[in-house]
């Protein structure tokens, strides 16, 4: 296979943050540029570098907002790339859209960003979800959105193979103790007991509160180039071992999959056999997690453990700090901020370059210092898959 060869070709440099949370009086735009303008600078780069720029997602803007495209962003950068790109709905292709522009020889160093200021503008990801019926019609029906569809999968699962709350409230409470170790998370001085979990609210049953990922204001970005240049560059490369993507293309109502196996399974196994490695060999997992449930089938359908063994696998802090099997280290979706897969990819980036603080893998969280992070990203609603796999060359 072609992808065999890719394996460490290619590494990301660099990595740009923003304020985030509610941060009130911004622009999307304004979080796209800051994102970029920080991976650059953290790269030790300049904006001349810059040969390709790809926007992770199109939303609509919220409010009176602009809205945000690839040549918007590229102009208040003050860059002239060769390659413009924008992912208009939910599919995942752009680290491996990245890497095929390096490897025909159009780019040298791609910039990802993705920035968004939903928690101020009060974005609803009602209208969001990747569906053929209008969303009106679906609501007639008492079906609103993302969350809906994905507790429809939920409760499928809960029925199929005892999967829930029981679960979930696992994945929640180590989830936010590993926030609690990250000034940058949105819920890092706030903590998260199994009675808070079990006693909040509903949002859309059988998900509460906690079940869901935050709307956030803010930005992400991150640099990918070549492996051989990014060790000139000013921090440790790290190394994209394994890729794989997998694309379901089914609608959540009509599809056969809703409790798994999900795309995970087909985007793992390219992954990891481009890798050259298996599950044990796996440090830590950066996983996908708009929601509690998302990590269970997530880790399920790679094989971590079986259908049904969820509850029993998360239990006693396995994913928590201290625990054998590190998940979602700076707090995920569900508790750092919503950058969709660019939170759980750059954290595995950081982590591999040693630069995460308190919440550090290795003797600082009483875990096994890392040298190989898979990291998960997930679209539309079980409907896109992409697998990541990296580590320190």
């Amino acid at each position: 296979m072609y992808l065999k060869k890719l394996k460490d070709r290619y590494a990301i440099a660099g990595v740009g943050y923003t304020p985030q949370g509610n941060v009130a009086g911004r622009t999307a735009l304004s979080f796209y540029v800051e994102a970029c303008a920080n991976a650059i600078k953290d790269a030790g780069l300049t904006k001349e570098d810059i040969d390709g720029l790809i926007c992770y997602r199109h939303f609509e803007p919220v409010g009176n907002d602009t809205e945000v495209t690839p040549y918007l962003v590229a102009q208040h950068l003050g860059i002239r790339p060769h390659i413009l790109s924008q992912e208009a709905n939910c599919a995942r292709g752009h680290l491996l859209h990245a890497m095929g522009l390096m490897e025909a020889g159009f780019c040298n160093y791609v910039l990802i960003v993705y920035g968004d200021n939903a928690h101020s503008g009060r974005r609803t990801f009602i209208r969001e979800a990747t569906h053929s019926e209008p969303a009106d019609d679906n609501a007639a029906f008492g079906e609103f959105g993302a969350v809906s569809n994905y507790a429809m999968a939920a409760r499928r699962a809960m029925y199929l193979y005892g999967s829930g709350p029981e679960t979930w409230k696992e994945i929640g409470v180590s989830q936010r103790r590993w926030a609690n170790l990250n000034p940058r998370a949105m819920m890092y001085d706030r903590s998260l007991t199994y009675e808070d979990y079990l006693a909040a609210n509903w949002i859309v049953e059988p998900f509460r509160i906690y079940d869901a990922a935050l709307i956030s204001d803010g930005g992400r970005a991150c640099i990918v180039t070549s492996t051989e240049r990014a060790r000139d560059l000013r921090n440790p490369p790290v190394s994209i071992m394994g890729i794989g993507e997998y694309n379901l293309s089914v609608d959540i109502h009509q599809s056969d999959f809703m409790a798994g196996p999900t795309g995970t399974k087909e985007a793992g196994k390219i992954a990891f056999e481009m890798a050259g490695i298996n599950l044990d060999e796996i440090d830590a997992c950066e996983i996908y997690d708009c929601f509690t449930h998302t990590v269970e089938i997530t880790l399920q359908d790679y094989g971590f453990f079986g259908p049904g063994e969820g509850r029993d696998w998360f239990k006693d802090g396995r994913t928590a700090p201290g625990g054998e099997m590190p998940v979602n280290t700076s707090g995920g979706l569900l508790s750092e901020a919503y950058f969709m897969g660019l939170t759980p990819l750059t954290e595995g980036v950081m982590q591999l370059m040693g630069r995460c603080g308190e919440r550090q893998l290795g003797s600082a969280t009483k875990t096994k210092e890392p040298e190989i992070i898979l990291c998960s990203d997930n679209g539309g609603v079980f409907q896109t898959h992409s697998t990541i796999i990296v580590r320190r060359p």
